[in-house]
């Protein structure tokens, strides 16, 4: 029950600065929903990234997005792609080596890192301002963390836990697309 209570505590502590700031659950909900619609609407890409626990987050998020909510997804993680591009250029640009050839002015990055200071993902958020991209952070551990200042919205959950950290962003990640498909009355088929 220690576990649950702190999971539920963190929860209550999310907070989302950027072009909006705020501490209320239902105002950061909205905020990011609103965004990934107008993305689907626009046909533009969502692209997720993360390292470990948060690349699982990222790639489960991809299918989901994707089959669920119907939003057009790219991923960022086959392995052939990875392991040349982190072979020939070095690990911090598997992702800002892809985001360079594939995002689009208007699509979106979801940028994953529990630490908020991972090479790698610093390096896709750069390039994906550069090729005019919306960027949502999901961040924990330290505030003041690299990634959560870059963000048009960033998400921050105040644990030095991976645990928490992880599951609370999975959470808001699919409370995002499960919202998206209640709006747009989909149904699974």
């Amino acid at each position: 029950m220690k576990y649950l209570n702190e999971l539920l505590d963190r929860l209550n502590d999310v907070s989302l600065t950027g072009k909006m700031n705020s501490k209320k659950y239902s105002e950061i909900i909205k905020v990011a929903v609103d965004l990934l619609l107008i993305s689907k609407k626009n046909r533009k890409t969502i692209f997720f990234v993360g390292n470990g626990g948060s690349a699982g987050i990222a790639v489960h998020m991809t299918a989901d997005y994707l089959k669920n909510g119907r939003i057009k997804t790219h991923s960022m993680f086959d392995i052939s792609t990875i392991t040349c591009l982190g072979n020939d250029f070095g690990y911090e640009y598997i992702f800002s080596k892809q985001l360079q050839v594939v995002a689009e002015k208007e699509d979106v990055l979801v940028a994953i890192s529990s630490s908020g200071n991972s090479q790698n993902i610093l390096n896709a958020v750069s390039i994906a301002r550069e090729r005019g991209c919306k960027i949502i952070t999901f961040t924990g551990f330290k505030e003041d963390n690299k990634l959560r200042q870059l963000g048009d919205y960033n998400i921050y959950v105040p644990s030095m836990e991976y645990g928490i950290v992880e599951s609370i962003h999975n959470m808001i990640l699919q409370q995002f697309v499960d919202e998206i498909v209640a709006i747009d009355g989909i149904g699974l088929e």
